[in-house]
């Protein structure tokens, strides 16, 4: 009863966001009681998995906003539309490679641009699981956490976040890269005119280049002990190692 208490405590005090580092080292302090083996609460599994989940999304934003965070990493790069291959084809096919490359190098930045913002909305989605779907979650399959995030959140992420590319693509150039280059290829004789939704477009590989992200954090914490930080998050996918 006692150590339950503690955990308790532990919770309210850490939801404070006015705590100084005093005060933080003193939470500190508490949660170090905590019993880190054993069966975990329902209550711990959820606090787990969200745990786990803001380490993931917070790593993969802060990782995805530096620079070349997209641009540099060819498991999230984002290159010309499928629809619009054909401009990025012809475009060079005529000399204009710089062009193409300044569309594609712009784009990155804008999606690196708006990376920094997803980090609240993922928080804020992080927050309204419940503690039933954190335990088939922990219990499931090792992207389970990541697919559920993904398919309970990519519309909201899609709505908020399409504004914040929409000012960063402006920002960064790529709205007049990309206007130049569609201009430049509908000029072209006997070209059917393409036409794409850029912002739509960047959005969406921002979100999964995110996702792709989220989901290494994730099993990372669910593969590798070390990364599994807080006695928390030990108790709770140690409990999970058991049930494999």
């Amino acid at each position: 009863m006692k150590k339950i208490s503690l955990y308790l405590i532990a919770l309210v005090i850490l939801g404070l966001s006015s705590c100084d580092v005093q005060s933080q080292n003193a939470i500190g302090g508490i949660l170090k009681q905590i019993p880190t083996g054993g069966t975990p609460t329902t209550l711990e599994i959820s606090s787990g998995l969200k745990q786990a989940l803001e380490f993931g999304t917070t790593a993969g934003a802060d990782r995805l906003s530096a620079k070349d965070g997209f641009f540099g990493n060819l498991a999230v790069k984002i290159l010309f539309p499928t629809e619009a291959q054909k401009v990025e084809k012809t475009l060079r096919s005529v000399g204009l490679n710089s062009l193409a490359d300044n569309v594609i190098l712009s784009i990155n930045r804008a999606a690196e641009d708006a990376a920094k913002e997803a980090k609240p909305i993922f928080v804020s989605a992080i927050k309204q699981m419940t503690i039933a779907d954190a335990t088939n979650i922990l219990l499931g399959n090792k992207n389970s956490a990541t697919e559920y995030f993904k398919r309970v959140t990519t519309a909201q992420l899609m709505e908020k976040f399409r504004p914040v590319i929409t000012t960063s693509l402006s920002k960064v150039g790529a709205t007049r890269y990309w206007g130049d280059a569609a201009t430049a290829y509908n000029k072209i004789p006997l070209v059917k005119p393409v036409n794409t939704d850029l912002a739509s477009y960047v959005a969406q590989k921002a979100i999964d280049g995110m996702f792709i992200q989220v989901a290494q954090e994730e099993l990372k914490i669910r593969d590798n002990i070390s990364a599994r930080t807080t006695g928390l998050l030990q108790k709770v996918f140690g409990y999970a190692d058991t049930k494999k």
